[in-house]
């Protein structure tokens, strides 16, 4: 049968990184491309005793359906560890669960969005967030991302000349793919742009506890008094990502018409993973297990930069980054998507530039490096591999 997908969907290209999860069956190939945490961390035995107890003693209310809120004592639990620890006071009315951060950005794209409309991005960004707003048909004005966050004075240029600006979205810790961390006067500067202004802000923080000093900056939502922030978390890099578990905070005003999105998408978020969730942080220190996370991905990141320096060119730049799971290094003259389909014929995977870009078609310098997911032998075979490739360019 022959068939035509609509507008919305014909321009969108599937995410290369995703692709490259068929090419990981290889057992000779180094991936130093994905953006998983490190599986050794996951709860394993914890999560198991508590699914249990959960599917004996309340079984209904796991398998049930659910409010499309979220479960209430999970809620107040966030809401209770986003006072605590990210100085974010908000009601139970503003907050939403939903199923992983990335539904997150994609309601938001479905509530302010009309197809035409702007939308403001870190350059390069989030491929994720980056096709949330492609499917409803927005414009994507790249904004460059400097050592300390977006370029303020280039994003007021963009906003002066760019019609209907509905939105700004931003990964301020850690940035996906940078690794970059905006600075404080950049985060209060953008927040009193947006709010002059009138346009939304996404602060997408799924990054911010991994931080290796423990240090952590103010987040904007911290700031806002006037419900021009919206603030999407995750559990994804602090839990476990296949429980597909994120929240949003938002306005009471806006997240009544959250909840309604949501009603569309898929009803409400699954129960038991909200449930394993709240369990979890209920009879376990939640910030133990992050400060394992912290421990190993700076040991993990250690190795990879030391790696870096010993077998790549010295053209080749990166960024070293203080938490997160990313480095961003750029190859000036090198087509690095050209320079990916040659690395995997030396077994090893990376994410070309373009996959982060407003225009995916323009060539890139730059490329993506995971240190989260493979040994630490394995960081630097891949990286030595990758520099086997960039030596014949340089």
């Amino acid at each position: 049968m022959e068939y035509k997908v609509s507008n919305r969907m014909s321009s969108l290209k599937g995410s290369a990184i995703r692709e490259m999860f068929k090419k990981m069956a290889d057992p000779t190939m180094i991936s130093l491309a994905g953006g998983n945490p490190a599986a050794e961390l996951f709860p394993n035995e914890e999560l198991s005793k508590i699914a249990a107890d959960i599917l004996k003693e309340n079984p209904v209310g796991a398998l049930q359906y659910g409010i499309s809120e979220g479960s209430i004592p999970l809620r107040e639990k966030i809401l209770e560890m986003m006072k605590e620890r990210e100085n974010i006071n908000a009601s139970l009315d503003e907050i939403t669960i939903v199923s992983g951060g990335q539904q997150a950005i994609e309601i938001v794209s479905k509530i302010l969005l009309n197809e035409g409309d702007s939308v403001i991005v870190e350059a390069p960004s989030f491929v994720g967030g980056l096709n949330a707003f492609r499917s409803y048909g927005a414009n994507l004005v790249g904004v460059e991302v400097e050592s300390d966050g977006i370029n303020i004075e280039k994003l007021k240029e963009a906003i002066k000349n760019t019609k209907n600006v509905k939105l700004i979205y931003t990964i301020p810790n850690f940035q996906n793919p940078s690794g970059v961390t905006m600075s404080v006067e950049k985060r209060k500067a953008l927040y009193e742009i947006a709010r002059e202004e009138g346009i939304f802000i996404i602060e997408d923080n799924p990054y911010g506890e991994l931080t290796f000093d423990g240090v952590k900056l103010p987040t904007i939502k911290s700031m806002d008094e006037e419900g021009v922030v919206l603030y999407s978390g995750s559990f994804s890099k602090i839990l476990a990502p296949g429980l597909r578990l994120g929240y949003l905070i938002a306005s009471k005003e806006f997240t009544e018409k959250v909840v309604l999105g949501k009603q569309v998408s898929d009803v409400h978020t699954s129960l038991l993973p909200q449930l394993l969730a709240y369990e979890f942080m209920t009879r376990y220190d939640i910030s133990e297990l992050i400060e394992k996370m912290r421990t190993l991905y700076k040991k993990k990141c250690d190795v990879m930069i030391g790696a870096m320096r010993e077998y790549l060119p010295e053209n080749i730049t990166y960024t070293v980054p203080g938490g997160g799971l990313f480095v961003w290094c750029n190859a000036p003259g090198i087509d690095t998507l050209k320079l990916s389909n040659e690395c995997v014929e030396e077994k090893v995977l990376i994410v070309p530039g373009n996959n982060f870009a407003t225009d995916q078609s323009l060539e890139s310098n730059g490329f993506r490096l995971n240190f989260s997911t493979m040994p630490d032998d394995k960081i630097v075979e891949g990286v030595k591999r990758l520099g086997k490739v960039l030596k014949k360019y340089c």
